[in-house]
């Protein structure tokens, strides 16, 4: 019987945001949260009541000013990773149609990035695994 106790589940939810030149938008984790200086692909935390895809219009919205619609959320994968004291689950959804021009919001840096250079960006472990995936599509 193992007694480690059991980690808490944390859903967030990631979109791979594509511009009409193939490129994908990735954020720069600001100073002063976990994590700070690695690239990851936009959303955030799914809250109590929330779908995913109503996770990511709202923080596409907060974090990068654009506004999306569900219609325009097409789930591509999803990423299953242990971190030392919580598991992170992490549908990753792509979306080619949104409202406006992305601007960090919140502070974080925002590069579009080629597929195939997605590994020259050091992500969160959770993230990495992601890549082939979009690799695949673009």
């Amino acid at each position: 019987m193992d007694s480690t106790p059991p980690r808490r589940l944390l859903l967030v939810a990631a979109c791979a945001l594509i511009d009409g030149d193939g490129r994908i938008l990735l954020a720069q984790r600001p100073e002063g949260k976990s994590m700070a200086g690695l690239w990851e692909f936009p959303g955030g935390k799914v809250e109590a009541g929330e779908t995913p895809e109503e996770t990511l219009i709202r923080e596409l919205e907060e974090e990068l000013g654009i506004r999306t619609k569900v219609a325009c959320l097409a789930p591509l994968t999803f990423a299953s990773h242990a971190y030392e004291d919580f598991h992170l689950l992490m549908p990753l959804y792509v979306c080619r149609r949104y409202e406006g021009v992305p601007q960090g919001r919140e502070g974080q840096a925002l590069k579009w990035v080629r597929a195939k250079a997605l590994r020259d960006y050091p992500m969160p472990p959770a993230d990495e695994p992601l890549i082939p995936y979009l690799m695949d599509l673009l």
